[in-house]
């Protein structure tokens, strides 16, 4: 009992209550809107003045608030596109790697809904006719996906794109495409160019993958697999098949 009145006397002697310590200004605001009040009660002339004094307040209020409001969601839409930006640039194919294939036609599918392409839909599995993905360009333009999930070190063969030349017939497509994790044998190369079928090996895809679209990368198709010194360095990179 003792010690805790000496807690409150020496808190008294110290002045303000512990509400109001660090903050001196708040005791004399209240005190100067009371006076202010009392004066406008007494003081009939002054009410005019002081509700449109009031009125202008409110409204620079209200302006301050929406401002403010506007200020803090752009604020937050910036910060989400840079976080976005930054999530999408450290992006690799190294989860690709470890996919099956049905999760790597789901990329393929979700990448081409990304750039625009319309009617997009997966359609691989067991009697696919070598398609794993069709939807529209945002041309208008229809297309065929041939989606192989394969090791870096492997190549996608020529007779992969021959069915797949097939299947373009098949459906009536506008363009074939083929998307690969890792390289096209020269065979599969030349036949790609000579029947106008895009391939988009894993140079490509990885650039897909981190946010170049899908028009800009058909206007390169097959390019990027240099001659043999450049096969020699990507196997030493990828490994053998």
């Amino acid at each position: 009992m003792t010690a805790r009145r000496g807690r409150r006397a020496a808190g008294k002697r110290r002045g303000a209550p512990r509400k109001w310590r660090g903050k001196p200004w708040k005791p004399w605001a209240v005190c100067g809107t009371a006076l202010l009040l009392e004066l406008l009660l007494i003081w009939s002339p002054l009410r005019p003045y002081a509700a449109g004094v009031l009125i202008l307040a409110l409204l620079g209020f209200v302006l301050w608030w929406l401002w403010r409001t506007d200020r803090m969601a752009r604020d937050r839409d910036r910060a989400w596109r840079e976080e976005e930006a930054v999530r999408r640039g450290r992006r690799s194919l190294a989860r690709a790697d470890v996919m099956t294939g049905t999760e790597f036609e789901e990329l393929v599918a979700g990448l081409c809904r990304r750039d625009g392409c319309t009617d997009v839909r997966r359609v691989g599995g067991a009697g696919d006719t070598g398609v794993d993905v069709t939807g529209r360009l945002p041309d208008g333009r229809t297309m065929i996906i041939q989606c192989k999930r394969y090791a870096p070190g492997r190549a996608v063969a020529g007779r992969d794109l021959r069915d797949l030349l097939g299947s373009r017939v098949h459906f009536g497509a506008d363009l074939a495409i083929c998307v690969t994790t890792a390289r096209f044998s020269r065979p599969a190369q030349d036949f790609a160019a000579a029947n106008g079928i895009a391939t988009l090996h894993r140079d490509h895809m990885g650039l897909w993958n981190r946010g170049a679209a899908l028009g800009s990368l058909l206007g390169v198709s097959g390019g990027g697999q240099g001659d043999g010194r450049h096969r020699v360095r990507w196997k030493k990179t990828y490994g053998e098949a």
